[in-house]
């Protein structure tokens, strides 16, 4: 047995050294793999944790995949409680996973024991037909939880920061990143179990609550970075470096490294190769540097990963080393190569080397680009007036920074005023109110009711959005934009939910009750239907609050009359995290929760005065007929139409569910690829009410990193004019999907010449460098930076000339 983390270096080394995966225990080849999850988590006992530790399942079903790349072959059980996939796109992943073969059985592990031979292991398990079976397996993997380690207990009591009784510190669902001590702020694991992509927001979320009490002193303590000046390369030979990755075993565990790096050291212009287990490393940065020093390098490679993650990183040590940054290429040897062809190693090889070749071909060429840099307004544009919105309205105009705050609704709150209690029984209606006051009376906040964005110009810096309140336009200019327009509950066809007026959805149950209506003050039995319009094939996402809401609601309602039948209908319990405390209540005080699967899905019959609820018990494999006064429907959390329109608007990416998609999950969280528009709240993906806060505020550290600085660098990869092969036809006007091209008119010895009295002009904040003008132009009139024809040329020679190397 060996427990998740070192199953997983297993998996690297493995996959590194491109040999079979082995049992630790007598290095036999692993064929049959048991994970088993909840490993000292959910469990109440002197060695286990009460709550649930959030990443577990999504680990088990990451490593089963990382198996399978290893070795296809491999036979993968994963035993679970319930599949907590609840993050953004982990059910789509989860069901990818389970597709390529992966089993999932719904069994509490009770024992593991040793067979025969010593070294394999049996699960005894349940079938679902009652009969005992035994299962053999090479390896056991135990899904282990997260504790609190002892110096962060004995740290947190010498700062006086209040800890709850599992040792995490203590913070509210409406600050969740400061905790009992001013001026000490939280984020990450020590607050809670959570995955990477939550940690990384928290850690924003904490500089920006940092930022607010610093805000008088911004800047007063800091250094503008200086770079050496960038040397003149346009006398000198091409002299390329090309520097190779191995990223760990990502690249290296399918490619054959050594032999890229020995066609690249025969590719003409190059004169040093080197290999890198990490590139990325600070180590690797330095080695690069002193390269590039060190063998007169005035171009580099670097075959990696992906220039989206880190190409700037790569840019900034050719700037260290005093290059011109954009004297730089990058071959996307891993997620071009490795990743597609993870399975064929020669062809896997045989792309890299095609990609470097075809790099160092286009970098040979390659000119120093001029610096583009643009003035910033530092002036805020919200869209959407719920707490996402007002958290980050707030916490930039805190900071000084003019906001201008657009709500659709004759009324600020959003969804949370259809919210009462947070699972931690904080009261959600005192904080929105208190939440608006300040955002009304803050005088730093423009807010406009009734308003929508109707259209948009500009770019990071320098936007310029029509805002229109009733029959009346106005314009805003300002320097970045917020969207947090929010989602919306799915409104069911199903369960009957259109026939009776006992069969509610979830916030219409919380209005009643908060109200007396008497269908709940006077109803004896509930059934609550979890995963309404989730989970299913056309909306395959987990809408995250669901189970924890139902649950909180059920504890709720036995608490005022204990005689009370609650039945909970489910597919899996997501309490994920902390939340568990609440799971654990509701069985104590006799809350009834049934398991169903999507094939036998509840059928709710309409009687004279009752309802009639028929599921089949995936436990007792036999139908239940449950009867109930009220019928509580936990549905979906879909995008409100506005995301779809505003991203028709700023040109923004959605995923495949609707919801705005971030430029990256964990490096890039709440921005687009477009910079100087971010993303908080409900249109990004379902969450609970701190998450969207912990958000808004990551949304207000990395805006407030923009609008600090007057002026912002701009990436040079520019579309120009060549004035000399221009006539004037006006194709590139009407391709550029980002209209950054304009009219100008031209000199009198021009227009003779061109036999035309306008020529075309680039905004070179606006362009993107997409290419398409350059592609449309008959004439090579215009050219993109770094990507001219000679350079494309020449890429394509080295790919289909391979003997010339990409030589001129």
């Amino acid at each position: 047995m060996v427990n998740s983390v070192v199953w997983e270096r297993t998996l690297s080394a493995a996959a590194a050294d491109r040999r079979p995966v082995v049992r630790p225990s007598d290095g036999a080849p692993v064929r049959r793999v048991a994970f088993v999850q909840c490993v000292g988590s959910r469990n109440e006992s002197a060695n286990g944790h009460a709550y649930c530790s959030a990443v577990c399942c999504m680990t088990a079903v990451k490593e089963a995949s990382m198996g399978l790349e290893c070795d296809p072959s491999l036979k993968v059980t994963v035993f679970y409680t319930d599949m907590r996939t609840v993050g953004k796109d982990f059910e789509r992943y989860f069901h990818a996973v389970r597709d390529r073969g992966v089993r999932f059985l719904r069994y509490r592990v009770p024992r593991v024991d040793v067979v025969e031979d010593g070294h394999s292991l049996v699960i005894q398990t349940v079938t679902e037909d009652g009969r005992r079976a035994r299962q053999v397996f090479d390896l056991v993997v135990l899904s282990v939880g997260m504790e609190v380690p002892t110096n962060v207990r004995a740290l947190c009591d010498r700062l006086g920061v209040q800890t709850d009784e599992h040792g995490f510190a203590e913070t509210s669902s409406f600050e969740p990143v400061k905790t009992s001590r001013a001026g000490i702020y939280v984020c990450g694991t020590m607050a809670g179990p959570k995955d990477i992509a939550q940690a990384v927001l928290e850690g924003s979320a904490a500089a920006a609550a940092a930022a607010v009490p610093l805000a008088d002193v911004r800047n007063s303590l800091s250094r503008v970075k200086e770079f050496p000046e960038a040397r003149s390369v346009a006398d000198e030979a091409p002299r390329v470096g090309v520097f190779i990755c191995h990223c760990g075993s990502n690249i290296a565990g399918v490619v054959d490294v050594a032999a890229v790096a020995e066609v690249a050291s025969r590719l003409p212009y190059v004169v040093h190769v080197e290999r890198k287990l990490f590139a990325c490393a600070q180590d690797s940065q330095e080695r690069i540097r002193r390269g590039i020093h060190d063998y007169q390098l005035n171009r580099v490679v670097v075959a990696a990963c992906s220039p989206v993650t880190h190409e700037n990183l790569f840019r900034e040590t050719l700037k260290n080393a005093g290059l011109n940054e954009y004297l730089f290429e990058m071959a996307n040897i891993r997620n071009q190569a490795a990743w597609v062809h993870g399975r064929d190693p020669q062809a896997a090889t045989t792309k890299a080397v095609d990609l470097v070749r075809m790099a160092v071909a286009k970098v040979s060429l390659q000119e120093p680009l001029p610096a583009v840099t643009v003035n910033v307004n530092p002036t805020v544009l919200v869209v959407g007036g719920g707490v996402a919105g007002m958290t980050t309205a707030l916490g930039l105009a805190d900071q000084g920074f003019p906001v201008h705050l657009v709500e659709k609704s004759s009324q600020l709150g959003g969804n949370a005023r259809h919210l009462y209690r947070t699972w931690k029984g904080e009261d959600i209606a005192k904080f929105v109110e208190n939440l608006s006051a300040k955002v009304k009376s803050h005088p730093y906040i423009s807010v406009y009711l009734k308003s929508e964005v109707v259209a948009v110009e500009g770019y990071v810096g320098h936007f310029r959005s029509s805002v229109q309140k009733g029959g009346a336009t106005f314009i805003v200019d300002h320097g970045v934009t917020v969207l947090a327009v929010g989602g919306m509950a799915y409104k069911p066809n199903e369960y009957g939910y259109a026939e009776s007026q006992r069969v509610l959805t979830s916030l219409e149950f919380d209005k009643l009750r908060a109200v007396g209506d008497e269908r709940i003050t006077g109803a004896k039995s509930f059934v609550f239907i979890q995963c309404v319009g989730s989970r299913e094939p056309h909306r395959p996402y987990c809408s995250c609050v669901c189970c924890t809401h139902a649950i909180q609601a059920a504890v709720e309602l036995k608490d005022e009359d204990p005689t009370r039948d609650i039945y909970i209908l489910y597919r899996d319990v997501r309490t994920y995290g902390l939340r568990e405390s609440v799971y654990r209540q509701a069985r104590e005080k006799g809350v009834v929760f049934v398991q169903y699967d999507l094939e036998h899905k509840p059928a709710v019959r309409l009687g004279p005065n009752e309802l009639y609820v028929r599921v089949m018990d995936d436990v007792l494999q036999k139908p239940l007929s449950l009867r109930a006064d009220v019928i509580i429907l936990a549905t979906a959390i879909v995008p409100q139409p506005a995301v779809a329109e505003l991203a028709a608007i700023y040109k923004l990416p959605l995923n495949a569910d609707g919801f705005f998609q971030e430029s990256h999950a964990k490096l890039r969280p709440v921005e687009f690829l477009s910079e100087g528009i971010f993303m908080a709240g409900l249109a990004h993906a379902p969450k609970p009410l701190d998450e969207v806060i912990v958000q808004a505020q990551a949304v207000t550290a990395r805006a407030a990193a923009i609008l600090a600085r007057r002026r912002r660098s701009l990436d040079a990869v520019k579309a120009h004019v060549v004035i000399d092969n221009c006539d004037g036809c006006a194709l590139c006007l009407d391709v550029c999907p980002f209209e950054a091209i304009d009219w100008r008119n031209g000199s009198p010895k021009e227009c003779e010449a061109k036999g035309t009295v306008r020529l075309p002009v680039i905004n070179s904040a606006l362009c993107k460098g997409c290419g398409i003008c350059q592609a449309t132009c008959p004439k090579a009139g215009i050219r993109v930076g770094g990507f001219g024809g000679p350079q494309l040329s020449r890429q394509l020679q080295a790919l289909f000339r391979p003997e010339q190397g990409g030589a001129a």
